[in-house]
């Protein structure tokens, strides 16, 4: 989790991420999506993994202060109350799934006074509707973990034969628990893991090479994919450039949990 105290957010890209974002807004301000089909969403959110691809997701707004979460989808079904994979990829308002309890939890965000007792207090909510809710099953949480692990470049034939399940069944029960299917979960990884590569200011070529795509043509029409902007242009993106502050554990299968306050993204352009 990050904390964002933003004065002035102009128009920002959302770059896709292997994750469920879940935003916890509690500032005078608020966040504002707005779609690339003219929708707009505002204020307290949840967006299934791979939020923003093809580039048609923008976050902007004034005097916003949120606490942003990416949540593994492994534990996001028991977190959310819901399956990632009713949001159906879509990002839907937070107060659709935890009704009355959304204004309560950011009314507490707004009440006390220091980022750390923000990230207690949200770290708590999260442990204690992770506890209530229904767990995914193992073998799906496995194969989940083993894409991570390596980065986007494990074979989904070969998870299926190791959790003994047949290749209709994983896609089916992964697709239904954690939101994508597992070729996307794949995809999606690997994009993350290579565009990260790239923002640290490393050739194409190499990032291509060591991060299992077929050769530098074969990363640029991800990219553009998934960012709907070319490998030299995705590097800029400040969502991108702020992660190694943010999650500095990117990648792991572990829960990522960093309190960190980002002053001004804005001011990072």
């Amino acid at each position: 989790m990050a904390g964002f105290g933003v004065r002035d957010l102009d128009a920002l890209q959302m770059v896709p991420h292997p994750a469920v974002t879940l935003l916890l807004e509690f500032g005078t301000g608020s966040p504002v999506l707005d779609f690339a089909d003219g929708r707009q969403l505002r204020g307290s959110m949840v967006a299934g993994p791979g939020l923003g691809s093809g580039g048609a997701v923008r976050v902007r707004g004034e005097n916003v202060e949120c606490v942003q979460v990416r949540l593994s989808p492994v534990i996001a079904r028991a977190v959310l109350g819901a399956s990632p994979a009713d949001l159906d990829g879509a990002v839907v308002s937070l107060g659709d799934l935890w009704g009355r309890e959304t204004a309560r939890i950011c009314e507490q965000l707004s009440d006390v006074a220091s980022w750390q007792d923000r990230f207690a207090l949200t770290d708590a909510l999260l442990a204690r509707r992770h506890e209530a809710g229904p767990p995914v099953d193992p073998e799906v949480a496995w194969a989940w973990h083993r894409i991570v692990g390596s980065r986007g470049l494990a074979r989904v034939d070969e998870l299926a034969a190791e959790v003994g399940w047949s290749r209709k069944r994983l896609w089916s029960r992964f697709r239904s628990q954690l939101g994508l299917p597992p070729k996307r979960a794949v995809k999606l990884v690997r994009f993350d893991h290579a565009a990260h590569r790239l923002v640290a200011g490393e050739g194409a070529a190499q990032v291509a090479a060591d991060t299992g795509y077929a050769d530098q043509s074969h990363l640029h029409r991800d990219v553009v994919e998934f960012t709907g902007a070319t490998p030299a242009t995705v590097v800029a993106e400040p969502f991108l450039a702020v992660d190694d502050i943010a999650w500095p554990g990117r990648g792991t299968p572990a829960k990522p949990h960093v309190s960190r306050d980002l002053r001004s993204i804005a001011d990072r352009r």
